[in-house]
């Protein structure tokens, strides 16, 4: 006769193979030097379940392009605060898109996208159309839009990382 819950403990001691959490890119755009949103969002998308490679401020386009093809995230979120998102948005997503291992990487871009406080209509609409998934400008219900749209993303398939005994 076993002793009760016998069975159960040796179940539990067997190791279970962790699993990975899908990665979301963070990154600040070449010409913005604002680090304080970078660590928000870092913050924000960990919140949600998500490991964040935070790349930092003024990243040049080439780095961030570089960094993404090494680490095919299941996201990439580029943040704004100087005004200049638009521009640099436009020039980086176009670059980010023609890597075939990202086309079809959700990319999003927020914050600060031109230096005029309203009338951003024009530069959503062109950031959309060159590519990015989704453009949350600088405004009252940004951060709840963005938590549901990154609630609204299906992270890819994790896949199962060494158990302990399987390494020995």
């Amino acid at each position: 006769m076993t002793a009760p819950g016998h069975g159960l403990a040796r179940r539990a001691a067997r190791p279970q193979p962790a699993r990975r959490r899908a990665t979301v890119v963070v990154s600040g755009l070449a010409s913005d030097a604002h680090t304080w949103n970078l660590v928000f969002l870092q913050l924000l998308i960990e919140e949600l379940g998500y490991h964040v490679v935070n790349l930092g401020p003024c990243v040049p386009d080439e780095v961030l392009v570089g960094e993404c093809r090494r680490l095919t995230p299941a996201m990439v979120v580029i943040s704004s605060v100087n005004g200049h998102g638009h521009q640099d948005g436009l020039r980086v997503v176009e670059k980010l898109r023609a890597c075939e291992q990202l086309a079809a990487t959700p990319m999003v871009i927020g914050g600060k996208l031109g230096i005029a406080d309203r009338g951003n209509a024009r530069q959503v609409a062109a950031l959309m159309a060159a590519g990015f998934d989704a453009v949350f400008d600088d405004g009252g219900a940004g951060v709840a839009d963005f938590r549901n749209f990154v609630r609204s993303v299906p992270p890819p398939a994790a896949a199962p990382l060494e158990t302990a005994e399987a390494a020995v």
